[in-house]
């Protein structure tokens, strides 16, 4: 479990094939003290929530299934790729964002970025079975990145991006036509399938 308050940019070390065929390991260098974190602990990288199987002074190296690569955007890293991440909740944390849980619903893209004020309005484009799920003044954890919606038309949704998320995650370097994992807010989801539940 996660909250959407990203704790570090890390950086792809390497890629190499994972233990399985289709799989793939990458070594993540992060700012992070590495020591107290257990291998096997669950780590949110740009919003998915990996295992930590190896450790070192300052990276930890995860698995990621042919699944997932091919479900999130994962697939697209490369050594140099900088990611989002956060280590898991623990009993007794501030709940700074709304509760993620690291499983990516789907690979949405930037569409627009537009300075407005001090923050970059920023429109995402998610896939049509996702955007039924994003409502103006709710959440959507985008690469990871807790945030507050505030318009929704059709399939796209805008956002605004203040200088602070901008300095301490990835969407301060993101171009237009880049891909992002999106989750949806899963009381979106329960509300949705009651709402279908009673029209049964």
């Amino acid at each position: 479990m996660f909250t959407g308050i990203v704790t570090d940019i890390g950086e792809i070390a390497t890629v190499t094939p994972g233990g399985q065929a289709g799989d793939r390991r990458f070594v993540v260098r992060t700012r992070h003290d590495v020591a107290p974190i257990a291998i096997g602990a669950s780590i949110a990288c740009s919003g998915c929530c990996l295992t930590v199987v190896e450790k070192g002074a300052d990276w930890f190296a995860v698995e990621v299934s042919g699944e997932s690569l091919a479900k999130t955007h994962l697939g697209d890293w490369a050594v140099g790729s900088r990611i989002n991440l956060e280590l898991s909740l623990k009993l007794g944390d501030e709940l700074g964002g709304h509760l993620v849980y690291g499983h990516v619903d789907g690979v949405g893209k930037v569409v627009a970025m537009t300075p407005e004020g001090g923050s970059i309005r920023f429109v995402f484009e998610a896939p049509s079975d996702l955007a039924r799920f994003v409502a103006a003044k709710g959440s959507v954890a985008v690469d990871g990145i807790s945030l507050t919606v505030n318009e929704v038309k059709g399939n796209r949704f805008g956002i605004n991006i203040i200088s602070h998320t901008q300095a301490v995650t990835t969407l301060g370097a993101a171009k237009i036509g880049q891909r992002v994992n999106l989750e949806v807010d899963m009381l979106a989801r329960y509300v949705a399938r009651l709402l279908e539940h009673g029209k049964s």
